[in-house]
């Protein structure tokens, strides 16, 4: 008999680690969601342009290869679609408890077990129950391991500017998008200009009458070389399969070899700054325009932008770029120091609370330490997995192992398997924790090579808390971190018994 396992969230991470106990032969499993339905962010952010800038054949499983991708980078729905196709494929929606939110996970020592608190409606998984639930309530369950998924960007982060309740009109962040407002010849401010501004400004320009985006620092953009797989190429892949296993694996090794590079200081850099300015001279012929639109720090500092379509509607005669610093929000619009720019609508397109890793969830290990204490100083964990004293609980998609210019997944992967491999030792030694010694080593060496990596050069980024350590990204290659997470190293944790 397998372990009980609880998994929190039933993302692209909660799938991949249900899947692979499926596969295992083990189904004590219990997969929370707080959401109404799988997809994690993908279910989330569904504002206008919503995609993917990793391509389709590598954003997605390795052992789910999928031949139907309609476009070389896939759009939030065509995500999701293949997130539910998963998640039917593989029987997972038995062991889904949906608008169930998992409160708090603390290790009770005498047992050898996490107690699970949830407070939701706890109900099935299953499709044709998605259209109500039922009455909240707590319960609190027995796990033997509990296994967090719920991601990096699952938090929508809202500035802190002067009146912002005090705006008449709608306003909503882009990851929780009012679909219920129409932009038609409105007069819309859209506040950042990251990743998700990049694909949202160009279909909103195209609806509203104005367009105002507050830039607070410009981004380094390079263009995304977008294509439509048409019926010949999907067949070619559906019948072919080595074809599109070849055409994974060129991608990952393009992605690896050359962008990696530039992230690490390396020969790439000044390809990758020359495409991305030939990419701003290309598509803003004004001068005055593109000053503002160029960055003053190194390239890959701060999230490289992959679009195509930004630019251009940047450069359009009805929308303005605004880098005059905001002073406050108006029942009337935003006013900067430059004064008062009149909005009917308000998109805060300003990212996430990424570095709060498993905020609200209180965490509490052996002795009553709370993991949320521990992290004090910014969140770390051993191989981005475990942490010294919660004995039995993993990570995916933990501290430092996020990518800058490789496919999420890919990780995931690696983290299940060495989670996978975990299980045999916790049923036969007991509860298992990593060594603090272990952590301490783990510790030095990510800072040894992240002093080589752009990241800490002086911009400020998602990928670091707010003393300026870099918490979010892996400053390795990946196949370094699939060697170190091929199978686990029993002499770096500590077994009950």
């Amino acid at each position: 008999m397998g372990p009980t396992v609880a998994i929190i969230g039933a993302g692209f991470g909660g799938l991949c680690m249900a899947i692979q106990l499926e596969r295992a032969g083990i189904d004590s499993y219990t997969l929370f969601e707080k959401g109404g339905d799988v997809g994690g962010t993908w279910r989330d952010n569904t504002y206008p342009g919503a995609g993917c800038d990793i391509p389709s054949h590598l954003y997605s499983f390795s052992f789910e290869r999928y031949s139907s991708w309609t476009r070389r980078y896939p759009g939030q729905r065509e995500i999701l679609d293949y997130l539910e196709m998963c998640a039917d494929k593989y029987g997972l929606r038995s062991h889904i408890r949906l608008h169930t939110e998992v409160v708090s996970a603390v290790f009770d020592e005498t047992l050898g077990k996490w107690r699970v608190r949830t407070a939701g409606s706890g109900e099935s998984g299953k499709r044709e129950e998605h259209e109500e639930h039922g009455k909240d309530e707590e319960r609190e369950e027995l796990f033997d391991v509990v296994v967090s998924a719920v991601g990096q960007l699952n938090r929508p982060h809202l500035p802190e500017i002067a009146g912002m309740s005090s705006f008449t009109g709608p306003s909503f962040h882009s990851a929780r998008w009012d679909h219920s407002v129409d932009l038609t010849g409105r007069r819309v401010a859209v506040i950042g200009t990251g990743s998700s501004a990049a694909q949202l400004i160009p279909p909103v320009a195209e609806t509203a009458a104005h367009l105002d985006v507050f830039q607070r620092t410009p981004n380094w953009v390079i263009p995304k070389p977008d294509a439509v797989f048409g019926r010949a190429a999907r067949a070619v892949f559906h019948y072919l399969p080595l074809s599109q296993r070849i055409y994974r694996e060129w991608i990952y090794r393009y992605a690896e070899g050359a962008l990696y590079p530039a992230l690490a200081g390396g020969w790439s850099t000044a390809v990758v700054r020359k495409r991305a300015l030939d990419h701003l001279r290309a598509q803003i012929p004004d001068p005055a325009l593109r000053a503002k639109l160029t960055p003053d720090y190194p390239i890959g500092c701060k999230r490289i932008v992959i679009d195509s379509r930004f630019y251009p509607a940047l450069a359009r005669p009805d929308v303005d770029v605004v880098t005059e610093k905001i002073v406050r929000i108006t029942p009337e619009g935003v006013e900067t120091t430059d004064g008062l720019r009149e909005a009917d609508v308000i998109i805060y397109a300003t990212g996430f609370q990424s570095t709060e890793f498993l905020v609200p969830i209180e965490i509490t290990g052996r002795q009553g330490r709370r993991l949320h204490d521990e992290w004090k100083d910014g969140a770390e964990a051993y191989l981005g997995i475990a942490v010294p004293h919660f004995p039995n609980l993993f990570m995916l998609y933990g501290p430092n192992t996020n990518l800058g210019h490789n496919s999420i997944v890919f990780m995931i992967e690696c983290q299940v398997r060495y989670i996978m491999g975990c299980l045999p030792y916790l049923m036969d030694r007991g509860p298992m924790e990593v060594r603090p010694e272990a952590m301490d080593a783990w510790r030095r060496s990510l800072d040894r090579a992240m002093d080589h990596m752009v990241w800490q050069a002086g911009c400020a980024s998602w990928y670091k808390n707010a003393a300026g350590r870099v918490t979010n990204n892996w400053p390795g290659s990946t196949p370094l971190y699939r060697r170190l997470t091929r199978a686990p190293r029993p002499a770096a944790f500590r077994f009950a018994r």
